[in-house]
């Protein structure tokens, strides 16, 4: 199985997440205790903090952990925007901007403040509406070995169609063969 190649900044609009196997993206109420601390990736971090320019995401997210400096275990700093409908009630922040519009102007506000670096979409919901408006460059996720059951999930389009998509990290694939087994659980 191929890894992706080095990130590059080239003014993409990527949804970037960690996701568990079974598709949660966080735990019930937004936990995030499910996530290792580091990647096992050497240098994955630092090739995000080099090509991202801007990051988009939801008041949701942003109410579960109002911190700019958060992004990347903070070891990232730029412009952040959080799409809202209520940006009159949310608790201003360093470095941060609550926009209130479609998603499509919002990611033309990242992609300016970004300076040709990417975007990155940290937001399930608005994900999926860049995805139905056909403004979103990549998926990029990191699947991580664990099943949470309950959660936030990455894409629930209820009575949805199918959304195909394309393998970018090498040869196209018609699926992708994972082999896991339980761990640190006892029998019922």
């Amino acid at each position: 199985m191929h890894d992706t190649s080095p990130r590059t900044a080239d003014g993409k609009v990527l949804w970037h997440f960690s996701m568990s196997l079974d598709g949660f993206v966080a735990g019930p109420g937004h936990g995030m205790d499910w996530m290792p601390a580091a990647t096992n990736r050497p240098g994955l971090v630092e090739e995000y903090l080099e090509t991202t320019g801007a990051v988009l995401g939801g008041r949701d997210g942003w109410d579960a952990f109002p911190a700019a400096g958060a992004v990347y275990g903070g070891a990232w700093s730029g412009p952040v925007f959080v799409l809202t409908h209520h940006p009159e009630d949310a608790e201003p922040a360093d470095g941060v901007t609550f926009l209130n519009c479609d998603v499509a102007e919002a990611v033309q506000i990242a992609r300016r403040a970004a300076g040709g670096k990417n975007v990155e979409v940290l937001s399930p919901s608005i994900g999926r509406q860049l995805l139905d408006a056909g403004l979103l460059d990549e998926i990029d996720l990191h699947i991580l070995p664990v099943l949470l059951g309950d959660g936030i999930r990455l894409y629930d389009a209820p009575g949805g169609a199918p959304v195909p998509l394309e393998f970018v990290n090498g040869d196209p694939v018609e699926e992708i063969n994972l082999r896991y087994r339980p761990v640190g659980r006892s029998g019922g």
